[in-house]
């Protein structure tokens, strides 16, 4: 798949957000200007999940067949049920990811086609029963004309283990603004 349609895709549809920070409430004492640079405190640590290192083998085999364009692995990590939430606030269903992925794996590919890597950063995990959020940064890497371009985005999603299977049934992305663009 084009990455400028997939990483949006992938970006909205992982919502795994592993190193995403709070803010806390400001003070009654707290200056307008001390309120308004936002002070960060990190997560609590993730209890541990007793599934942890199988949903993370699953996640980063799902990025890597998303980075080949894999129909059968974007098949495989989806539920049916699954509501997607885009970085740009498009929301689809699995039955819409499915079909933009093979509409792209039919397009003959283009001898200077833009090349696509997904990778995982900031992996989170808790584990409550047969349902799991995971968070992380996920970091898309296109190359075209020898131009390599990177993208972050913070990304979450809830699984549920149904038959013995984890599956994604709510995924979220949001963009992570360039460093210099970022408060924080």
């Amino acid at each position: 798949m084009n990455s400028k349609i997939l990483l949006p895709l992938l970006a909205s549809l992982l919502p795994l957000s592993a190193m995403a920070q709070s803010s806390p409430a400001p003070s009654a004492s707290a200056t307008p200007a001390a309120s308004a640079e936002k002070a960060h405190i990190p997560l609590p640590a993730a209890p541990p999940a007793p599934d942890g290192a199988e949903l993370t083998k699953l996640l980063k085999d799902f990025l890597a067949g998303a980075s080949a364009n894999d129909a059968a692995m974007h098949d495989r990590f989806w539920a049916e049920d699954l509501v997607y939430t885009g970085s740009s606030g498009r929301r689809v269903g699995k039955a819409e990811i499915m079909r933009d992925v093979r509409e792209e794996a039919a397009k003959p590919a283009a001898p200077d086609a833009e090349t696509a890597l997904y990778t995982a950063e900031d992996i989170r995990i808790q584990q409550y029963g047969d349902t799991a959020i995971v968070a992380f940064r996920l970091v898309g890497t296109t190359t075209k004309d020898g131009k390599t371009e990177t993208a972050d985005y913070l990304n979450s999603g809830t699984f549920l283990k149904r038959a013995g299977k984890w599956q994604v049934v709510n995924w979220q992305a949001t963009k992570k603004p360039p460093a210099d663009e970022a408060k924080e």
